[in-house]
Parts: structure tokens; sequence; C-alpha cells
């Protein structure tokens, strides 16, 4: 490549590298962009086939769903859930198979079809308190045992609005499942 083909490719550049080789400066404004940072390392990886973040959280929309050793019918099943709402991670994408996992780590390849975008969490802490606002000195609203599935609403860096069995209020992050610790949703 010539030195004016790579001066028009490279609009922005400073003055100096004119005088330097194609090469040389080609080297330089690699070296650059290696100590500003590379910009897609620092973006969040996306799924290929949604352009969505991952991982990322979703629900089982069925009452029943499979979880297969790979992303086809002809998979063995490695797992059933069996419970509408589940909170599951999204880890990766292939045609219209996620394979997602539980708050264990168990889990596998489910046909998209019997995913959701609610979100739902599932309370870790058993007799965990339901605060009226995002504060430990809040009154108590509910209790939820731990196995709960709950609604997620809104989030602050510490704290997450939930409903469950008609009640609703503010949890701990540290007490659920099925949100990130720096998550904040509005």
């Amino acid at each position: 490549m010539g030195r004016q083909a790579f001066q028009r490719q490279f609009k922005a550049f400073p003055s100096w590298i004119p005088a330097f080789p194609a090469w040389m400066a080609a080297i330089v404004l690699c070296l650059a962009s290696l100590i500003a940072g590379d910009s897609a390392a620092q973006q969040v990886d996306r799924g290929p086939v949604t352009n969505l973040p991952l991982p990322r959280y979703v629900s089982l929309k069925a009452a029943e769903g499979n979880a297969r050793r790979g992303p086809s019918l002809s998979h063995r099943i490695d797992w059933i859930y069996k419970r509408r709402s589940l909170p599951l991670q999204v880890t990766a994408e292939f045609g219209h198979w996620r394979r997602v996992r539980d708050r264990d780590g168990a889990g596998g390849w489910v046909h998209y079809s019997l995913l959701s975008g609610v979100r739902t969490v599932l309370i870790e802490k058993d007799m965990a308190q339901l605060r009226s606002k995002p504060s430990e000195d809040a009154p108590v609203v509910a209790q939820a045992e731990a196995g709960v599935v709950a609604r997620l609403g809104e989030c602050t860096q510490s704290w997450c609005r939930v409903t469950a069995g008609g009640e609703r209020g503010w949890i701990p992050k540290a007490s659920i499942w099925g949100v990130d610790p720096g998550e904040v949703r509005e």
C-alpha cells in the first residue's frame, strides 16, 4: 500500500506520521490503539444470532423444558426443567437454540421458543425480608422462603424490587439469583 493510499484510508492521524514509511505508520497506529485500549475488548460480548448481550438472564416460558447436550433435537436430554418462570442465564446461541445454565451451574441447549425475556429471580436466602424501600431501616412488608421465584422489577446497585405471591418489596441482591451484582434496572 502506498503512502497516499494509506493516508486516505486513515484521515485522522498525527501530522508527524507522513514522515514515516507506510508500514511504520501502521505500527504506530496499532500501538496507539493498544495503549488506548481496544474498544472491541471493552464491549459486551454479543450473541451471533440475536445480537443481545451474553451472558444474559431469561426465564422459562413453558411449564417444562428439555436441556439438551447440543443444539438440536437429535442430542440427548440432560435436564428437564419443570418450573415455569425459572430464571436461567443464556451463555451461548446457535440458530434457534440457546445454551442456558441455572443457579447451580447445570444446564444445556434449550430451544428459544421455551424461553421468555421476562426477568425473574430465585430467592436464595431462607425467610428473606422484603422491605418497603431499598434500605435496611425500611419496614418489612413480607418474607419469602428460599426457592421462591419472583418477578424482577427495578434494581439499584445493591437492592432489587421483586413481586411474588401478591407481595411486592425490596430485597438485597445478595439474597437472590438472576441479576448481576452491578446491574441497575429502572
